[in-house]
Protein backbone atom coordinates (compact mmCIF):
# COMPACT_ATOMS: atom_id res chain seq x y z
CA UNK A 1 0.00 0.00 0.00
CA UNK A 2 0.64 3.12 -0.78
CA UNK A 3 1.16 6.41 1.75
CA UNK A 4 -2.75 7.23 0.92
CA UNK A 5 -4.23 3.91 1.15
CA UNK A 6 -2.16 3.66 5.12
CA UNK A 7 -3.26 7.02 6.05
CA UNK A 8 -6.95 6.17 4.95
CA UNK A 9 -7.22 2.66 6.77
CA UNK A 10 -5.32 4.17 10.36
CA UNK A 11 -7.30 7.16 10.30
CA UNK A 12 -10.42 5.08 11.42
CA UNK A 13 -8.59 3.86 14.26
CA UNK A 14 -6.29 6.26 15.49
CA UNK A 15 -7.41 8.89 17.61
CA UNK A 16 -6.89 12.51 16.02
CA UNK A 17 -4.53 14.07 18.27
CA UNK A 18 -1.90 15.19 16.27
CA UNK A 19 -1.46 16.84 12.80
CA UNK A 20 0.41 14.58 11.13
CA UNK A 21 2.04 14.94 7.68
CA UNK A 22 1.04 12.71 5.21
CA UNK A 23 3.91 10.58 5.14
CA UNK A 24 3.99 6.90 6.54
CA UNK A 25 7.89 6.35 7.40
CA UNK A 26 8.92 2.83 6.85
CA UNK A 27 12.55 2.30 7.88
CA UNK A 28 15.92 4.99 8.61
CA UNK A 29 19.56 4.38 7.78
CA UNK A 30 21.51 6.99 9.66
CA UNK A 31 20.22 10.71 9.11
CA UNK A 32 17.79 9.69 6.65
CA UNK A 33 14.52 7.92 6.63
CA UNK A 34 12.15 6.17 3.81
CA UNK A 35 8.67 6.54 3.62
CA UNK A 36 6.35 4.01 2.12
CA UNK A 37 6.65 4.72 -1.36
CA UNK A 38 10.46 4.64 -0.99
CA UNK A 39 10.86 8.54 -0.98
CA UNK A 40 14.01 9.42 0.92
CA UNK A 41 13.94 12.55 3.78
CA UNK A 42 16.74 14.10 5.95
CA UNK A 43 15.89 13.92 9.26
CA UNK A 44 16.80 17.18 11.21
CA UNK A 45 13.74 16.25 13.68
CA UNK A 46 15.19 12.87 15.36
CA UNK A 47 12.17 11.86 16.68
CA UNK A 48 12.08 15.73 18.49
CA UNK A 49 15.52 15.71 19.86
CA UNK A 50 14.91 11.42 20.56
CA UNK A 51 16.89 9.79 18.06
CA UNK A 52 20.75 11.20 18.58
CA UNK A 53 22.05 8.06 17.23
CA UNK A 54 19.89 8.75 14.13
CA UNK A 55 18.86 5.45 13.00
CA UNK A 56 19.43 1.35 12.55
CA UNK A 57 23.11 2.61 14.77
CA UNK A 58 24.63 -0.48 15.19
CA UNK A 59 25.78 -0.30 19.33
CA UNK A 60 22.69 1.18 20.23
CA UNK A 61 20.74 -2.20 17.97
CA UNK A 62 23.22 -4.57 18.94
CA UNK A 63 22.40 -3.64 22.68
CA UNK A 64 18.73 -3.75 22.42
CA UNK A 65 18.99 -7.56 20.46
CA UNK A 66 21.10 -8.67 23.01
CA UNK A 67 19.12 -7.59 26.15
CA UNK A 68 15.73 -8.42 24.45
CA UNK A 69 16.81 -11.77 24.88
CA UNK A 70 18.36 -11.91 27.98
CA UNK A 71 15.27 -10.20 30.21
CA UNK A 72 13.19 -7.46 28.62
CA UNK A 73 11.46 -6.56 31.92
CA UNK A 74 10.93 -7.18 35.59
CA UNK A 75 9.49 -5.32 38.68
CA UNK A 76 11.72 -2.60 40.50
CA UNK A 77 10.81 -4.84 43.42
CA UNK A 78 14.30 -6.61 42.16
CA UNK A 79 17.28 -5.20 41.40
CA UNK A 80 18.98 -5.30 37.69
CA UNK A 81 22.07 -4.63 36.15
CA UNK A 82 21.49 -2.32 33.49
CA UNK A 83 19.38 -0.08 35.51
CA UNK A 84 22.25 -0.02 38.39
CA UNK A 85 24.81 0.49 35.53
CA UNK A 86 23.12 2.89 34.48
CA UNK A 87 22.41 4.92 37.33
CA UNK A 88 25.71 4.82 38.99
CA UNK A 89 27.30 6.35 35.06
CA UNK A 90 25.00 9.21 35.55
CA UNK A 91 25.99 10.21 39.00
CA UNK A 92 29.34 9.44 38.47
CA UNK A 93 29.56 11.98 35.26
CA UNK A 94 27.30 14.59 37.14
CA UNK A 95 26.76 16.85 40.27
CA UNK A 96 23.82 14.38 41.65
CA UNK A 97 23.65 11.65 43.95
CA UNK A 98 20.85 9.32 43.64
CA UNK A 99 18.55 8.51 40.36
CA UNK A 100 14.78 7.61 39.45
CA UNK A 101 13.91 6.02 36.36
CA UNK A 102 10.34 6.33 34.36
CA UNK A 103 9.09 6.35 30.77
CA UNK A 104 9.44 9.95 29.26
CA UNK A 105 10.13 13.34 30.04
CA UNK A 106 6.21 14.69 31.55
CA UNK A 107 6.98 11.74 34.29
CA UNK A 108 10.34 12.52 35.23
CA UNK A 109 8.67 16.08 35.45
CA UNK A 110 6.04 14.53 37.58
CA UNK A 111 8.19 13.26 39.71
CA UNK A 112 10.14 16.31 40.26
CA UNK A 113 7.29 17.78 41.62
CA UNK A 114 6.08 15.20 43.93
CA UNK A 115 10.05 15.30 45.36
CA UNK A 116 9.93 19.44 45.77
CA UNK A 117 7.08 18.78 47.86
CA UNK A 118 7.66 16.15 49.80
CA UNK A 119 11.06 17.76 50.73
CA UNK A 120 9.58 20.99 51.86
CA UNK A 121 6.91 18.59 53.72
CA UNK A 122 9.05 16.94 55.59
CA UNK A 123 11.01 19.42 56.72
CA UNK A 124 7.36 21.27 58.19
CA UNK A 125 7.96 24.39 56.19
CA UNK A 126 4.53 24.89 55.11
CA UNK A 127 5.85 25.04 51.25
CA UNK A 128 3.92 24.02 48.38
CA UNK A 129 4.19 26.20 45.53
CA UNK A 130 6.25 25.53 42.62
CA UNK A 131 7.25 29.00 40.31
CA UNK A 132 7.62 28.13 36.62
CA UNK A 133 8.09 30.11 33.75
CA UNK A 134 5.92 31.44 30.84
CA UNK A 135 6.73 30.40 27.42
CA UNK A 136 7.81 26.82 28.62
CA UNK A 137 7.12 23.00 28.57
CA UNK A 138 7.54 20.74 30.43
CA UNK A 139 4.59 18.02 29.05
CA UNK A 140 0.88 16.73 28.68
CA UNK A 141 0.17 15.04 32.10
CA UNK A 142 -1.36 16.85 34.79
CA UNK A 143 1.33 18.21 36.59
CA UNK A 144 3.90 18.82 33.75
CA UNK A 145 0.65 20.47 31.90
CA UNK A 146 0.07 22.68 34.81
CA UNK A 147 3.54 24.04 35.21
CA UNK A 148 3.76 24.45 31.29
CA UNK A 149 3.72 28.04 31.13
CA UNK A 150 1.82 28.23 27.28
CA UNK A 151 -2.44 28.45 27.74
CA UNK A 152 -2.30 26.58 24.53
CA UNK A 153 -1.71 23.49 26.09
CA UNK A 154 -3.83 23.89 29.28
CA UNK A 155 -6.97 25.45 27.28
CA UNK A 156 -10.37 23.24 28.60
CA UNK A 157 -8.13 21.50 30.97
CA UNK A 158 -8.99 23.58 34.05
CA UNK A 159 -8.68 23.36 37.08
CA UNK A 160 -5.45 22.75 36.98
CA UNK A 161 -2.62 21.83 40.06
CA UNK A 162 -2.70 24.53 41.76
CA UNK A 163 -0.07 26.30 43.71
CA UNK A 164 2.26 26.68 40.43
CA UNK A 165 3.30 30.19 39.57
CA UNK A 166 4.21 31.47 36.52
CA UNK A 167 6.83 34.70 35.64
CA UNK A 168 8.48 35.82 32.72
CA UNK A 169 11.89 33.77 31.56
CA UNK A 170 15.01 35.76 32.00
CA UNK A 171 13.47 38.05 34.20
CA UNK A 172 15.29 37.99 37.70
CA UNK A 173 13.25 41.01 39.29
CA UNK A 174 9.90 38.79 38.23
CA UNK A 175 11.54 36.50 39.98
CA UNK A 176 12.40 37.51 42.89
CA UNK A 177 9.01 39.13 43.68
CA UNK A 178 7.20 35.87 42.91
CA UNK A 179 9.21 33.89 45.42
CA UNK A 180 7.58 34.27 48.97
CA UNK A 181 7.50 31.90 52.69
CA UNK A 182 5.38 29.61 50.35
CA UNK A 183 8.19 29.05 47.67
CA UNK A 184 9.19 25.04 47.98
CA UNK A 185 11.06 24.92 44.18
CA UNK A 186 11.93 27.21 40.93
CA UNK A 187 11.39 25.33 37.71
CA UNK A 188 12.96 26.07 34.14
CA UNK A 189 14.76 24.39 31.35
CA UNK A 190 17.93 25.97 30.72
CA UNK A 191 17.28 26.34 27.57
CA UNK A 192 13.74 26.42 26.24
CA UNK A 193 12.91 23.88 23.08
CA UNK A 194 9.45 24.07 22.72
CA UNK A 195 8.60 27.80 23.59
CA UNK A 196 11.00 28.98 20.60
CA UNK A 197 14.81 27.59 21.86
CA UNK A 198 15.38 30.34 24.57
CA UNK A 199 18.88 29.73 26.24
CA UNK A 200 18.30 31.24 29.48
CA UNK A 201 20.89 33.85 30.79
CA UNK A 202 24.06 32.88 33.17
CA UNK A 203 24.01 35.48 35.48
CA UNK A 204 20.33 34.81 35.99
CA UNK A 205 20.66 31.49 36.30
CA UNK A 206 23.52 31.88 38.93
CA UNK A 207 21.69 34.90 40.81
CA UNK A 208 18.70 32.04 40.93
CA UNK A 209 20.82 29.62 42.72
CA UNK A 210 22.33 31.97 44.91
CA UNK A 211 18.58 32.91 45.59
CA UNK A 212 17.81 29.03 46.27
CA UNK A 213 20.50 27.88 48.22
CA UNK A 214 19.62 31.13 50.83
CA UNK A 215 15.96 30.15 51.15
CA UNK A 216 15.98 26.55 50.80
CA UNK A 217 14.04 26.22 47.94
CA UNK A 218 15.18 23.51 45.68
CA UNK A 219 16.03 24.58 41.62
CA UNK A 220 14.93 22.25 39.46
CA UNK A 221 16.29 21.93 36.01
CA UNK A 222 14.03 20.48 32.82
CA UNK A 223 16.70 18.87 30.65
CA UNK A 224 14.09 16.84 28.78
CA UNK A 225 15.27 18.39 25.63
CA UNK A 226 18.55 20.06 26.22
CA UNK A 227 19.99 17.03 27.97
CA UNK A 228 21.66 13.86 27.53
CA UNK A 229 24.43 15.70 24.70
CA UNK A 230 22.41 17.87 23.09
CA UNK A 231 24.79 20.84 23.84
CA UNK A 232 27.91 19.16 23.57
CA UNK A 233 27.75 18.12 26.83
CA UNK A 234 26.13 15.37 28.86
CA UNK A 235 23.76 17.50 31.11
CA UNK A 236 23.41 21.52 29.97
CA UNK A 237 23.71 22.50 33.46
CA UNK A 238 27.52 22.26 32.05
CA UNK A 239 26.65 24.86 29.58
CA UNK A 240 26.04 27.61 32.57
CA UNK A 241 28.42 26.20 35.45
CA UNK A 242 25.22 26.31 37.66
CA UNK A 243 24.12 22.92 39.81
CA UNK A 244 20.66 22.55 39.93
CA UNK A 245 19.05 20.29 42.69
CA UNK A 246 17.21 18.22 40.37
CA UNK A 247 16.96 17.74 37.00
CA UNK A 248 14.59 15.69 34.58
CA UNK A 249 15.83 13.90 31.42
CA UNK A 250 14.29 12.04 28.61
CA UNK A 251 14.57 12.39 24.72
CA UNK A 252 17.59 11.22 23.78
CA UNK A 253 19.16 9.25 26.47
CA UNK A 254 17.90 5.90 25.41
CA UNK A 255 18.21 6.50 21.39
CA UNK A 256 14.28 6.03 20.86
CA UNK A 257 13.60 3.16 23.34
CA UNK A 258 11.38 5.18 25.95
CA UNK A 259 12.88 6.27 28.67
CA UNK A 260 12.92 9.65 31.58
CA UNK A 261 15.16 9.91 34.54
CA UNK A 262 14.83 12.09 37.75
CA UNK A 263 18.22 13.10 39.00
CA UNK A 264 18.78 14.81 42.28
CA UNK A 265 21.34 15.81 44.97
CA UNK A 266 21.30 13.70 48.24
CA UNK A 267 18.89 16.14 50.43
CA UNK A 268 16.52 16.14 47.25
CA UNK A 269 16.26 12.78 46.85
CA UNK A 270 16.02 11.91 50.23
CA UNK A 271 12.61 13.49 50.32
CA UNK A 272 11.32 9.29 48.51
CA UNK A 273 10.83 6.94 51.05
CA UNK A 274 9.53 3.23 49.66
CA UNK A 275 6.69 3.35 48.55
CA UNK A 276 6.71 7.51 47.93
CA UNK A 277 7.47 7.02 43.93
CA UNK A 278 6.94 3.98 41.97
CA UNK A 279 7.32 3.53 38.04
CA UNK A 280 6.11 0.28 36.63
CA UNK A 281 8.18 0.09 33.67
CA UNK A 282 10.35 2.22 34.53
CA UNK A 283 14.30 1.83 34.53
CA UNK A 284 13.42 -1.63 32.59
CA UNK A 285 16.47 -3.98 31.55
CA UNK A 286 15.49 -3.10 27.55
CA UNK A 287 15.63 0.62 28.13
CA UNK A 288 18.62 0.97 30.24
CA UNK A 289 20.46 -1.32 27.72
CA UNK A 290 19.65 1.07 25.41
CA UNK A 291 20.69 4.29 27.66
CA UNK A 292 23.92 2.10 28.42
CA UNK A 293 24.89 2.63 24.44
CA UNK A 294 24.15 6.10 24.42
CA UNK A 295 26.46 6.88 27.01
CA UNK A 296 28.73 4.40 25.81
CA UNK A 297 29.00 6.96 22.27
CA UNK A 298 28.49 10.34 24.50
CA UNK A 299 31.27 9.35 27.27
CA UNK A 300 33.83 6.86 25.80
CA UNK A 301 33.62 7.33 21.79
CA UNK A 302 34.16 11.12 21.61
CA UNK A 303 30.35 12.13 20.49
CA UNK A 304 30.27 15.27 22.85
CA UNK A 305 32.94 17.02 21.27
CA UNK A 306 31.47 16.10 17.70
CA UNK A 307 28.29 17.63 18.83
CA UNK A 308 30.45 20.60 19.86
CA UNK A 309 32.24 20.67 16.47
CA UNK A 310 29.24 20.04 14.35
CA UNK A 311 27.33 21.87 16.37
CA UNK A 312 29.30 25.36 15.79
CA UNK A 313 29.41 24.55 12.21
CA UNK A 314 25.54 24.53 12.45
CA UNK A 315 25.47 28.27 14.16
CA UNK A 316 27.85 29.57 11.91
CA UNK A 317 26.11 28.29 8.53
CA UNK A 318 22.98 30.09 9.88
CA UNK A 319 24.21 33.16 10.75
CA UNK A 320 26.04 33.54 7.09
CA UNK A 321 22.37 32.71 6.03
CA UNK A 322 20.49 35.23 8.10
CA UNK A 323 23.11 38.16 6.38
CA UNK A 324 21.62 36.68 3.04
CA UNK A 325 18.03 36.33 3.99
CA UNK A 326 15.82 39.15 5.36
CA UNK A 327 13.22 36.93 6.37
CA UNK A 328 15.40 35.02 9.65
CA UNK A 329 15.39 37.92 12.44
CA UNK A 330 17.33 36.14 14.77
CA UNK A 331 19.72 32.69 15.24
CA UNK A 332 20.19 31.44 18.69
CA UNK A 333 20.52 28.17 20.66
CA UNK A 334 23.22 25.64 21.59
CA UNK A 335 24.82 22.46 19.90
CA UNK A 336 22.60 21.07 18.24
CA UNK A 337 19.90 22.71 19.55
CA UNK A 338 19.18 25.28 17.34
CA UNK A 339 16.48 27.93 16.03
CA UNK A 340 15.86 30.46 13.45
CA UNK A 341 13.54 33.05 14.65
CA UNK A 342 11.35 34.25 11.73
CA UNK A 343 9.10 37.14 9.96
CA UNK A 344 7.57 34.43 7.77
CA UNK A 345 4.79 31.65 9.06
CA UNK A 346 7.06 28.69 10.43
CA UNK A 347 4.69 26.23 9.86
CA UNK A 348 4.72 26.94 5.87
CA UNK A 349 8.72 26.63 5.97
CA UNK A 350 8.36 23.48 7.66
CA UNK A 351 5.81 21.80 4.71
CA UNK A 352 7.68 23.45 1.95
CA UNK A 353 11.38 21.58 3.44
CA UNK A 354 9.15 18.27 3.91
CA UNK A 355 8.09 18.64 0.17
CA UNK A 356 11.60 18.81 -0.31
CA UNK A 357 13.18 15.99 1.11
CA UNK A 358 13.90 17.80 4.20
CA UNK A 359 12.54 17.01 7.85
CA UNK A 360 12.53 19.80 9.91
CA UNK A 361 10.54 20.99 12.95
CA UNK A 362 9.19 24.23 14.01
CA UNK A 363 8.67 25.63 17.74
CA UNK A 364 5.78 28.11 17.72
CA UNK A 365 4.88 30.09 15.39
CA UNK A 366 7.72 32.05 14.06
CA UNK A 367 10.56 29.46 15.19
CA UNK A 368 12.46 27.18 12.43
CA UNK A 369 14.01 24.43 15.13
CA UNK A 370 17.12 22.13 14.50
CA UNK A 371 17.43 18.78 16.45
CA UNK A 372 19.11 16.53 14.22
CA UNK A 373 21.00 13.13 14.97
CA UNK A 374 23.93 13.81 17.31
CA UNK A 375 25.90 11.72 14.80
CA UNK A 376 25.10 14.17 11.55
CA UNK A 377 27.78 15.12 9.84
CA UNK A 378 28.49 18.88 8.12
CA UNK A 379 28.27 17.35 4.76
CA UNK A 380 23.91 16.43 6.03
CA UNK A 381 24.07 19.94 7.98
CA UNK A 382 25.32 21.51 4.44
CA UNK A 383 22.87 19.57 2.73
CA UNK A 384 20.09 20.22 4.69
CA UNK A 385 20.40 24.28 5.18
CA UNK A 386 20.68 23.93 1.34
CA UNK A 387 16.88 22.63 1.36
CA UNK A 388 16.36 25.37 3.74
CA UNK A 389 17.97 28.14 1.69
CA UNK A 390 15.90 27.40 -1.40
CA UNK A 391 12.96 27.21 0.23
CA UNK A 392 13.08 30.97 2.63
CA UNK A 393 14.30 32.48 -1.03
CA UNK A 394 11.25 31.43 -2.37
CA UNK A 395 9.39 33.07 0.23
Amino acid sequence: MNNENWIEAAGQAVMNTYSRFPVVLEKGEGVYVYDAAGKKYLDFVAGIAVNCLGHGHKGLTEAISAQAKEMIHVSNLYWTKPQMRLAKRLTDNSCFDKAFFCNSGAEAVEGALKMARKYAHKKNSGRYEIIAMENSFHGRTYGAVSATGQYKYQKELDPLLPGILHVPFNDIDALKNAVSSKTCAIMLEPIQGEGGVNPAKVEYLKTISELCTKEDILLIFDEVQCGAGRTGKLFAYDIFGVEPDIVAMAKGLAGGVPIGALLAKEAAAAAFAPGDHASTFGGNPLACAAANAVLDELLENDLLEHVQDVGKHLRQRLLNMQKKISVIEDVRGVGLLQGIQLTAEASAVVKKCMEAGLMILNAGTHVIRFVPPLIIQKEQIDEGLGILENVLESI
